[in-house]
């Protein structure tokens, strides 16, 4: 079997633009913050949301710790705030945090999701953790920062959506 070089795989892993989130949670009288792109819908009954923490974060420990977390989706403009909680602070960003069921999420942030800790699986080096979500709300007009090799972006013209059929299943065959 072929080694896999790690910085190789990030290289291919960029390759998938993403969305860009903080995570967040309150342990010990203190709020905690972390910038991650591995965020994703798990189910929607019931509903639960997936992220992906390093074994090396400190956020790992609050996390367990305090059995719940916080998404919040960043709007386009929002690169400081992607910037100060991936450990370039940013002395001037004020009035950061709103609390939603005694959690904080980014103030004016495109969506966010607070849960509550379902399950942790380990996998290599990092910690997927699957949360209940007890809490969202998204603001529509807002258009997503995006991560794209090693960037940040936003959509240059979005395409409207498509009406979808409720409960509809789709197949795509090629």
């Amino acid at each position: 079997m072929t080694a896999i070089d790690p910085r190789e795989l990030r290289n291919a892993c960029g390759q998938f633009g993403t969305g860009v989130t903080i995570i967040t949670t309150h342990c010990e009288g203190r709020d905690h913050g972390m910038t991650a792109n591995a965020f994703m819908s798990v189910s929607l009954d019931p509903p639960l949301v997936a992220i992906s923490i390093a074994k090396s974060a400190k956020m790992l420990r609050n996390i367990q710790n305090t059995g719940r977390f916080a998404v919040s989706v960043l709007a386009e403009g929002m690169e400081d705030f992607a910037w100060h909680f991936a450990g370039k602070p940013r002395l001037d960003l004020c009035d950061i945090f709103e609390r939603r069921n005694e959690l904080p999420v980014i103030a004016n942030a495109a969506a966010y999701f607070v849960t509550d800790l379902a399950d942790e699986i380990v996998a290599g080096d990092h910690t997927i953790f699957l949360g209940r979500v007890r809490e969202m709300a998204l603001e529509p007009s807002k258009k997503p920062l995006l991560f794209f090799r090693g960037r940040f972006g936003g959509l240059a013209d979005p395409h409207p959506a498509p009406a979808m059929l409720e409960n509809a299943a789709y197949e795509f065959v090629w």
